[in-house]
């Protein structure tokens, strides 16, 4: 009995253990759960109980050097639905066919599916927002999403891009900088109960969101408004296919514009064909013509191989070389090298491209910048073509020294004049100047670079010179002249090849002019590309007046001294072009009365009311120097409507937004 009982004990005892152990385990583990793995646990039970929706991202804001907004992110209404809270599918899916412009049966299988949350439309506008919210749908809610907007429409389109409903940038800067300017999208978070219907009153929350970063841009929106405005008149003007424009600041090759024809509207950039979005400034190439013979010019110079004084002989207008015949436009017996550059003789450059060589001239053409990418912070530039010089032939050396055989984009040519301007010295500038965060920290900062030294600063002093003489009686420019400012430029005009028959086409060209302004101490590279103008093709009768027009205006936004007698702002107006090259240009244009002290007497307009565009318009028109301040419309002015004025005297306009 008593081992009996001793057993019974042991087997009482041990059971004991086992549910003593039990416990201890039991405890372990709830401790482990509700303490140690406490906030794992409370994820895994909020993703069973939430539903959790991605949302799209707020972007950082694009600035012009001036602090203008160029794009933004603005927050619009997102509409979605939970499917198991609409009373009746039928009657919804009717009456938010009308008001969102989506077929019926769509909406219908929406507001009937299965399912706990279900887009209807994103990112809609303020009006169906309205009409959608006086239906009152029961399970119909609305969500805030960011939507890129552009202030400005086509203002600077293909360069700033556009971006899709992500929003990831797909063109221009958008995409070029779009890991900087993408912010953190968050997501929408809604209850659901165990079978994943939603649950409470149908509030929801937004998590995870955060802005992305600011970019600044070398751009100036009024100079870029002024060069698409003048390019599009041009284009027009001309019957042209497209059109090219780029405005470099002269002393550090900053752009201040990039304009190309046909534009969009980003807005609305699905509207538009892709050929529009295109960046022709760097993404088009074309042979130059005649304004390559500037740096052929400044090689030659460079290398002492001939003197500005020096006379060339141009064969009175036909040359044979390599088997072929190259022709001037008129003939001409012995020039000097200046007057060579004045009158664009294809003969006299070709002599000068015979006398450098292959390899110098192609080694010089090279550190221009040519064959090879400026290196621009936007995407899609292209090369261009400049062949190796054991590829040419003696004709090709000739014509490569006028601008055939060698194709170049806008971007190369405008930044390689940007060296003739600033003493010889390539120029490596980025668009964008810095990236902000949302804070102000500058995170990024990008200033111009001198490349290399291409030319010494007095070979470029000579180039310049003969760039003077161009836009001078007797000069292929004389359209390029700007009141005030003496210009210093090369007129291009090109022949296009034909992609059928592989020669150049008989009636197409490519009419072009580059220059800078003033031609002392110059502040504006301008270059205006016309492809494919319809009956007069001259590029100093299509382009110049394009180049003249830009840079008066720009000018006197940029506040910049006349250097010279101003006379009545009176630019040929591009619907009055002449349609033959002039031999002399008639001056026209009357002074203005000066008082004794030799300031000028000038009206003032009535700009109350007026847009910041409209105002630049009037500058245009008036010849005045405004300085604007503030954006929306003016409401204040100095001097009043109709008050006179003295030249230097200082005149503004004050814009607030509408109230």
């Amino acid at each position: 009995m008593d081992k009996l009982e001793k057993w019974t004990r042991v087997r009482i005892r041990f059971v004991g253990f086992l549910f003593v152990l039990a416990f201890i385990l039991v405890v372990a583990r709830a401790f482990q759960l509700q303490v140690l793995g406490q906030e794992t646990w409370q994820r895994r039970a909020e993703r069973q109980h939430q539903k959790v929706i991605p949302l799209t991202a707020q972007r950082g804001t694009i600035y012009d050097r001036n602090g203008e907004e160029m794009a933004l992110s603005i927050e619009v209404d997102s509409i979605f639905v939970d499917p198991q809270k609409v009373t009746d599918p039928e009657a919804g899916a009717r009456a938010l066919s009308a008001a969102l412009q989506i077929p019926y049966a769509t909406l219908k299988t929406k507001l009937s599916a299965d399912k706990s949350f279900l887009w209807i439309k994103r990112q809609i506008s303020p009006r169906e927002s309205e009409q959608v919210r006086s239906l009152n749908i029961p399970g119909v809610n609305f969500i805030k999403e960011h939507q890129r907007f552009y202030p400005n429409s086509e203002i600077g389109a293909q360069v700033l891009g556009f971006t899709g409903i992500d929003p990831t940038g797909l063109e221009g800067v958008e995409l070029k900088y779009n890991a900087q300017l993408l912010g953190q999208g968050g997501y929408l978070v809604m209850e659901r109960d165990a079978l994943g219907r939603g649950i409470g009153a149908g509030a929801q929350a937004v998590e995870g969101a955060s802005r992305g970063n600011d970019v600044y841009l070398t751009l100036d929106k009024n100079i870029q408004f002024l060069a698409e405005k003048e390019l599009a008149a041009g284009v027009k003007k001309a019957r042209a296919k497209a059109g090219t424009v780029i405005v470099l600041d002269a002393r550090n090759g900053q752009v201040l514009a990039m304009a190309s024809q046909p534009d969009f509207n980003p807005n609305a950039a699905g509207t538009f064909k892709p050929s529009q979005w295109r960046n022709r400034a760097l993404c088009d190439t074309y042979e130059p013509g005649s304004t390559l013979k500037t740096f052929v010019m400044a090689a030659a110079l460079n290398e002492g191989i001939v003197k500005p004084t020096d006379r060339i002989f141009c064969e009175n207008g036909k040359f044979r070389i390599g088997g072929r015949t190259i022709h001037d436009h008129k003939p001409h017996g012995s020039l000097t090298a200046s007057e060579v550059m004045k009158v664009s003789s294809n003969i006299g450059t070709a002599k000068l491209g015979k006398l450098l060589e292959r390899e110098r001239l192609y080694r010089y053409l090279s550190d221009f910048g040519f064959g090879t990418p400026t290196g621009i912070d936007l995407p899609g530039e292209v090369s261009g073509l400049l062949r190796r010089p054991n590829q040419w032939f003696e004709i090709d050396l000739a014509t490569i020294s006028f601008g055939h055989g060698i194709s170049v984009t806008p971007l190369q040519l405008a930044t390689a004049t940007v060296a003739l301007a600033n003493g010889g010295y390539l120029m490596s500038a980025p668009l964008v100047s810095k990236v902000v965060d949302r804070d102000g920290n500058i995170l990024e900062k990008h200033e111009p670079k001198v490349v290399r030294q291409v030319v010494s600063p007095l070979s470029a002093q000579q180039v310049q010179d003969m760039m003077g003489l161009v836009s001078e009686e007797g000069g292929t420019g004389t359209l390029s002249n700007v009141p005030g400012f003496k210009v210093a430029g090369k007129t291009g005009t090109a022949q296009k090849v034909d992609p059928v028959t592989g020669g150049y086409s008989a009636d197409k060209r490519v009419s072009s002019f580059v220059g800078f302004v003033p031609a002392k101490d110059p502040r504006l590279v301008i270059l205006a590309v016309i492809d494919e103008p319809e009956g007069v093709t001259y590029g100093g009768l299509v382009a110049a007046p394009i180049f003249s027009r830009i840079a008066d205006q720009t000018l006197r936004y940029l506040k910049v001294s006349p250097t010279h007698p101003v006379v009545a702002s009176a630019l040929p107006a591009l619907t009055d072009m002449p349609q033959e090259l002039p031999q002399e240009i008639v001056q026209a244009d009357a002074e203005l009365p000066l008082t004794e002290s030799g300031e000028v007497v000038a009206t003032m307009p009535d700009c109350l009311g007026m847009s910041y565009r409209q105002v630049i318009e009037a500058m245009g028109r008036t010849g005045l120097n405004i300085k604007l301040n503030g954006r929306g419309r003016v409401v204040e002015q100095s001097p009043t409507a109709g008050q006179a004025i003295t030249f230097g005297h200082e005149v503004w306009v004050r814009l607030a937004p509408p109230s």
